[in-house]
């Protein structure tokens, strides 16, 4: 009988050689723990069914974790969707089961407790904003838990610096030789996040000597993602195009709102970035197609090296080590949306 090795799995050597996966495990580790015989039948199993084990393997087998899970606020959204994608990279290597999570956006807090409520989770990559009562239930699973966008010392970390990749973004357009640059925002900032970042682009029109007036910095009315989509964006470029001033620059705090913002330019008449220079923010792999000049979190990159730390958490690598802070520093990607060209 043949084998599909990259299929063969920890179950199916227990299974051949007849025995448990704790002790398939243990031969694995080299335990001494197992007669000569034992460990005969099962690196035979092994040798015939040409298995290779992966690294989470001991770890199913010792039933420290059989999941993964990654609770966000949406899977639907380019921004989500790239840190998923990461997650699912990283996963595909391994023998670990995912649990994808939505914490919608009513009440995320509430619905993440409720299922924590409803069993063990073996391990949590969170996407959500925390607030010391959380971070108190989390401490309580004792359970590896990672924060993505959020700093606490209880747990592994990435977060960025928002207001430094706002800031990076507007500096390109005042360099450009704007003066006039619109910021396009959501009606809805439960986290506090896009605040940050627009705290970024008021940060560069001060350091420029530019004054912000508060008609540049527009929203749409659409609700859905939380007004983070392009049909906000859309509609927030729409205001803006429609002051007396002349809006020659915007930046948009997402992708998907500059994106809109694009579209709403383009239905216009006008043309980008001749008449309306367009910056987003995420750099989701559609605007590298589009050439939409983007704030890069590397979002993909940092969803593969948060479950590369997890699995190394849940295989007892690193687990008695403390948890790490990662700050991310986001870089500007210039594009054609943005830039002029000269001379």
């Amino acid at each position: 009988m043949s084998y599909n090795k990259g299929k063969t799995t920890i179950y199916d050597v227990a299974a051949r050689a007849g025995v448990a996966i704790s002790t398939v495990s243990r031969v694995l580790n080299k335990s001494n723990d197992v007669s000569d015989a034992t460990r005969d039948k099962v690196l035979r199993a092994i040798s015939d069914l040409q298995f290779r084990p992966h690294r989470t393997a001991k770890i199913l087998a010792q039933k420290q974790s059989d999941s993964l899970v990654i609770a966000l606020p949406s899977f639907t959204t380019p921004y989500h969707n790239s840190v998923l994608k990461g997650v699912r990279s990283r996963i595909r290597e391994e023998e670990l089961d995912l649990i994808l999570f939505d914490l919608g956006s009513e009440d995320p807090k509430a619905k993440l407790l409720d299922f924590l409520g409803r069993g063990a989770v073996e391990g949590l990559i969170l996407v959500l904003h925390v607030d010391d009562e959380l971070v108190e239930e989390l401490v309580t699973l004792r359970a590896p838990v990672i924060l993505l966008g959020e700093d606490y010392e209880q747990f592994d970390c990435y977060y960025w610096d928002e207001a430094a990749g706002a800031k990076k973004a507007t500096t390109h357009l005042i360099e450009q030789g704007h003066t006039n640059i619109g910021l396009i925002m959501s009606q809805f900032d439960p986290d506090q996040v896009l605040e940050t970042r627009a705290s970024g682009y008021h940060a560069a029109m001060e350091a420029a000597g530019l004054k912000v007036n508060p008609k540049f910095i527009q929203h749409g009315t659409t609700e859905k993602h939380a007004g983070i989509s392009e049909e906000s964006g859309y509609e927030a470029m729409e205001s803006l195009m429609a002051m007396d001033e002349d809006i020659t620059a915007v930046l948009a705090l997402s992708d998907a709102q500059a994106i809109g913002a694009w579209s709403a330019v383009r239905n216009a008449g006008r043309q980008v970035p001749e008449d309306v220079a367009v910056v987003g923010y995420g750099d989701i792999k559609t605007s590298r197609y589009i050439g939409l000049s983007s704030v890069d979190l590397k979002l993909q990159e940092i969803g593969h090296k948060a479950t590369d730390v997890m699995i190394n958490r849940l295989s007892n690598r690193v687990r008695q080590e403390p948890p790490q802070s990662t700050l991310i520093v986001p870089e500007l990607q210039i594009r054609r949306s943005s830039l002029l060209k000269r001379g």
